[in-house]
């Protein structure tokens, strides 16, 4: 059991979990220093604020603060498409290059011959 478990930790999977996590972990610090920086301020200049934290939506005393919302919204949609291109894009176009065609990727017999044989096979007993 000590073995099996060494050999799953020390496999490629595993691995690539873990700088997979530590990279989004630090992407997306970086995008969300990006978007409290540079995006929000450059956003909220038609609030004359310098971010959407001070609009909040007060009702029956209790605070709704829609301007942290919003914050966090486009920290996740600008995520999200750093992710998208830097990341999910050049995999795809990786992967696409590096495939084999699927004309190819069968030498074997069709499902479809497969099962005219059983049946031949089993129409001859």
């Amino acid at each position: 059991m000590r073995k099996e478990f060494q050999e799953f930790i020390a496999g490629g999977n595993v691995v690539d979990i873990a700088v997979g996590f530590v990279m989004g972990a630090i992407f997306t610090t970086l995008i969300k220093a990006f978007v409290d920086t540079i995006i929000m301020p450059i956003v909220a200049i038609p609030f004359g604020e310098p971010s959407f934290d001070s609009i909040v939506w007060t009702v029956n005393g209790s605070d709704i603060l829609i301007g942290s919302f919003l914050t966090a919204l486009a920290a996740f949609l600008l995520t999200a498409l750093g992710l998208f291109f830097f990341f999910v894009k050049p995999i795809n176009a990786w992967r696409d290059r590096t495939a084999k065609p699927s004309d190819e990727a069968e030498d074997g017999p069709t499902e479809i011959e497969l099962l005219t044989q059983i049946r031949d096979s089993l129409a001859s007993r």
